[in-house]
């Protein structure tokens, strides 16, 4: 019987039985091709192994549209909400800056489409970060907004409308730092408020404590300017990111009885400037001084009811082409909507915001975890509520504070926080998508 040792003497044993030399592979005759071509057995050169100009296209278009690419799994339908109402506001402001008509080339409209342009971009960029990178940021975010609301509070700060809000740049362009204070409260919030441990539902106290304290620093410096509008909703975003994050009731009615004593502590004391309380006022006697405090909410709606139902067309509004509404291409540029487009025009632009909303309310519902939830819940409050109190100051229902219209007002710094909370969102989605 013959013994074979090592498994090279079998490989060499069942080689030989059926006949195969390892040699005989190198003599292997050339396999024609269709085409006339002769190629030896081996790998077929694939269609990106080149390396010409029109191989490297295809990687790059495969990279950015690929299956495994982050655009494959961005929120379209947002996205899509977002570009309309942009460039439906980018109208509005044409027509409430340009009074020639359409012919000529606005200043203002073509401000406004570089500030739409680099907003765009800082969404994109914003996109495409990772999910452990917005906790990473929020403190950074925190920091920045805070060192850019003391320079605003110093002599480099310019006086708009009785508040010291804008720091003037080179080129006529002004930089706001409370609208990147909106978006540092919802990160450091999320951060704190979401890092829960593991068997607990619920932040616990400490963790409240701290995002309250960390969020007054930025509301005391929007307070010193003095903001009211922005003041009341970063309180807005702070009240609901901690009834959204699951703290006990008790601590709920806690802080709603101190709100409530803030309150009255700010009316006893007479903390409010005195344009402010015109404003509050005015709101509440809309009568009283129609040309003098009320006259902006008086033209305002003397604007939209002119609209009726569609509107008197783009360039043809008479209050509009006669700058009878003030920061008719800002804060009331609803007002230029309902005169231009009437009731039909504005409809459009509150179902575009209303899908705006509901698709970051869908993101915080169905987030991975609390952080994300709370993210996406505070990027809808802030929507939502400033949506409201701009619409609403139009109309007559909220008093005027100054808040411009998401993604429809002018206004670089505007444009440039939606965007980024609107990044947030999608990085959100995308950790949904791909976790799911």
């Amino acid at each position: 019987m013959t013994s074979w040792r090592g498994s090279s003497g079998i490989a060499n044993r069942r080689a030989g039985s059926v006949g195969v030399n390892s040699a005989s592979y190198r003599n292997l005759a050339p396999v024609r091709l269709e085409g006339g071509s002769a190629h030896r057995l081996g790998p077929m050169p694939g269609p990106d192994f080149g390396r010409g100009p029109r191989a490297r296209f295809r990687r790059l278009l495969r990279s950015v549209f690929g299956p495994g690419s982050p655009l494959r799994r961005l929120d379209w339908v947002l996205l899509a909400a977002v570009l309309v109402l942009s460039l439906l506001g980018t109208l509005l402001i044409w027509s409430a800056t340009d009074t020639s008509g359409p012919s000529g080339a606005d200043p203002f409209m073509i401000k406004q489409l570089l500030n739409l342009a680099i907003g765009l971009v800082l969404m994109v960029g914003v996109s495409m970060l990772d999910y452990r990178q917005l906790k990473l940021y929020a403190p950074i975010v925190l920091v920045v907004s805070c060192f850019g609301l003391l320079a605003v509070l110093s002599p480099l700060g310019t006086v708009v409308n009785g508040a010291k809000s804008w720091i003037s740049l080179p080129g006529g362009f002004q930089i706001e730092p409370s609208e990147y204070a909106k978006l540092s409260i919802i990160l450091v919030g999320a951060t704190i408020l979401g890092a829960v441990r593991q068997g607990e539902t619920r932040p616990r106290p400490r963790a409240l404590a701290l995002t309250i304290a960390l969020a007054a620093v930025p509301l005391v410096l929007v307070v010193a300017e003095p903001d009211l509008g922005v003041t009341m909703l970063m309180l807005a975003l702070l009240a609901g990111m901690i009834t959204l994050s699951g703290v006990r009731l008790r601590w709920l009615v806690l802080l709603g009885g101190v709100g409530a004593v803030g309150i009255l502590a700010v009316a006893k004391l007479h903390l409010l400037k005195a344009y402010q309380l015109s404003r509050l006022t005015s709101f509440i006697h809309p009568s009283q001084d129609p040309r003098g405090t009320g006259y902006s909410a008086y033209q305002a709606k003397v604007a939209v009811a002119s609209g009726g139902l569609l509107g008197q067309g783009l360039f043809h509004g008479q209050l509009v082409a006669g700058s009878f509404v003030p920061e008719q291409h800002t804060d009331f540029i609803f007002a230029v909507a309902g005169e231009e487009l009437g009731f039909v025009g504005c409809m459009i632009i509150i179902g575009l915001l209303a899908i705006v909303l509901l698709r970051a309310i869908r993101i915080a519902a169905r987030a991975d975890d609390q952080f994300g939830m709370l993210v996406a819940s505070g990027i809808a409050i802030w929507f939502g509520v400033q949506s409201f109190i701009n619409i609403g100051m139009t109309i007559g229902i909220m008093p005027v504070t100054g808040l411009p219209l998401p993604f429809v007002s002018y206004g670089g710094s505007a444009i440039f926080a939606d965007m980024i909370a609107v990044g947030a969102l999608q990085v959100v989605y995308r950790r949904r998508t791909v976790f799911s």
